[in-house]
């Protein structure tokens, strides 16, 4: 059983008024939505998580310590960092990959509600 809308009047200046919102928003919205779609990956997200916690990593220890191999772990690594969400750095024949400046906004609230949470254990 599908319901409709049914309104009595539109008010048609909230409608344009809220278009042109959009309009104004849409690129920030299409940004943090693909942002939020591929941090909301478990995996990703681990990374992110120790990303931030230790400043910079190699694809070498995140496969250490998530029980990943190495290129599975830089297929991550390359899809976060086309959206803009890591940045990498070559010293010598090692990359290593940090948390992008530009993100610290949308990352930092999300990274700030993992480390704040706390565990509980069912007894």
């Amino acid at each position: 059983m599908t319901k409709s809308c049914i309104r009595v009047y539109a008010d048609v200046e909230q409608i344009s008024q809220c278009k042109q919102d959009i309009e104004k928003v849409d690129a920030a919205i299409s940004k943090l939505a693909k942002a939020l779609d591929l941090a909301g990956n478990e995996v990703r997200l681990k990374m992110l998580f120790l990303l931030d916690k230790e400043s910079k990593m190699c694809p070498c220890d995140l496969s250490d310590i998530l029980g990943m191999t190495v290129p599975a772990i830089s297929q991550h690594l390359k899809k976060l960092k086309d959206a803009g969400l890591v940045e990498s750095n070559k010293v010598g024949q090692t990359i290593f990959y940090s948390i992008a400046k530009s993100s610290n906004l949308i990352l930092n609230p999300i990274l700030k509600l993992i480390e704040n949470e706390k565990v509980t254990t069912h007894e």
